[in-house]
Formats: structure tokens, sequence, C-alpha cells
């Protein structure tokens, strides 16, 4: 019996890579990776670990430039076509202007191109001519807040919230509570919902509240993987049911 072998540039695109920035509590890589084109890889690096719960100090915390610079520094010998900085609200916690110094750290320590999260959600709003919005969220009160005046300071109105109060385990919670998360938020003046945090898994769950609400249903992770594509110049092809890529394709 002959074994045959595929090599890249015969019949094969040649492998596109995408450097991801994640905080140390990271547990949702396999999501990611569900938006991705066989030929796209993933590669991941993450931030020093803090010893505290998920709040807005901590949140601050995340964005030291030294260490996110350091990340991005560990992957650029394999020369990412581009990356993300995959953290919801490690981005949008000092404002439009910590999500893009953020950004600016990652193109200073060699990124080619890069996104932030928060960055991603605002330039996917911008696609879907998308102005009102309600947003859902694990986060405590105080981070909530944080995320809504991120997305007044864009020019986006929030209309409606919900949030869950977690502080810790975000990637625990299951599709059930997230689902019932996102009717909680919904609104009748919500153009669309955004539901926030890259530790929260929402991959499954977005085509089927789309279709049940009648609005996009936008993650944090599905923002994030959607906005890299793109920087890396693939096409975004997506997934079914799901409003972003049907939109960017």
């Amino acid at each position: 019996m002959t074994v045959q072998f595929s090599v890249p540039g015969e019949g094969q695109a040649d492998q596109v890579g995408i450097g991801m920035v994640c905080p140390f509590d990271m547990a949702l890589d396999r999501e990611l990776w569900r938006w991705m084109p066989d030929h796209v890889s993933l590669h991941f690096t993450r931030t020093g670990y803090l010893d505290r719960p998920v709040d807005v100090d901590m949140c601050r915390q995340l964005n030291d430039h030294e260490q996110i610079a350091s990340a991005v520094r560990s992957l650029c010998a394999i020369r990412p076509a581009a990356f993300g900085y995959a953290c919801a609200s490690g981005s949008f916690v000092d404002g439009i202007g910590g999500a893009l110094a953020l950004r600016d750290c990652m193109l200073a320590a060699g990124a080619r191109r890069a996104v932030t999260t928060s960055e991603a959600l605002l330039r996917a709003l911008d696609l879907m001519s998308i102005g009102r919005i309600a947003v859902a969220t694990p986060y405590t009160t105080d981070l909530t807040g944080l995320l809504c005046a991120f997305l007044a300071e864009s020019g986006r109105t929030v209309v409606a919230q919900s949030g869950l109060g977690r502080d810790h385990d975000i990637w625990t919670i299951p599709y059930s509570v997230t689902s019932e998360l996102i009717r909680a938020a919904d609104h009748p003046d919500a153009d669309a919902i955004f539901v926030s945090c890259t530790n929260l898994w929402t991959y499954e769950i977005l085509a089927a509240m789309e279709a049940e609400l009648g609005k996009p249903v936008l993650s944090a992770n599905q923002v994030t993987a959607w906005a890299t594509l793109v920087d890396a110049g693939v096409l975004a092809e997506g997934a079914p049911g799901q409003s972003l890529f049907a939109r960017a394709a």
C-alpha cells in the first residue's frame, strides 16, 4: 500500500499564521479555532499569571505593555500575518485610547498588523451599520459599565444590558446560561446584541440566538476571529447562520 502525502503548494494553500495574545486565564483556545479555515494556524501566547478575581483592577493589570510586547516578540520568529489581543475587558477598560495603545504596543513589538477584541467589535459594528446595541456580559456591574462607556465613547447607544456578576471561572458557564443572558439583554430598540468576554463559550449558540431574536448577535471571540482573519488577508468563510460572517463574505 502506498501512502501519499499532501505538500503545501501542491493543491493546498500555504499556511497563514495568526498570533493570539491572551490573558493568563484564557481557556477557550479551541473556540477561536472554530472560525479558522483549514489553512490558517493560530499561535497562542499568554500574559503572566495574576492571583486575583476578574474585576476592573485585574483587567487594568492585564494591560502591562511590557508583557504584551514580550508575548508578541515570542511569536515573531514564525512571522504571523496578523496578531490579535484576545481580551475584551482588557482592551475596553481604559477606553478607546487604551485599546489603541495596546494595538500600537503590539505593532511596536514587531506585529505586522494588530487588533484588540474591543477594536474588532467597533470594526464589526461599522461593517454592519449598527448604532444601537444591547450588551450581555458575565462580568461584575462595574466592568459591564466600562464596556457601556467604551461603546458610548465610540458613538454608539447602549439601550439595554445584562450581566451575571461573575468574577471567576467564566469559562465554566454553560451555553444554557449564556442563552438566557442574551435574552435578558435584548431590547426592541437594539439593532444587535454583543456578548462580551473571550472566556465565555458562544460559538454554538450565536446562529440560534440570531434566528430566535431576529437580529445580529456578536461575541468577543467571534469579532476577534473575524478581524484577525481580515487583517491576515484571509476570506472569513466563518460559520453558518452568523450574520457577521455572512456580511463579510
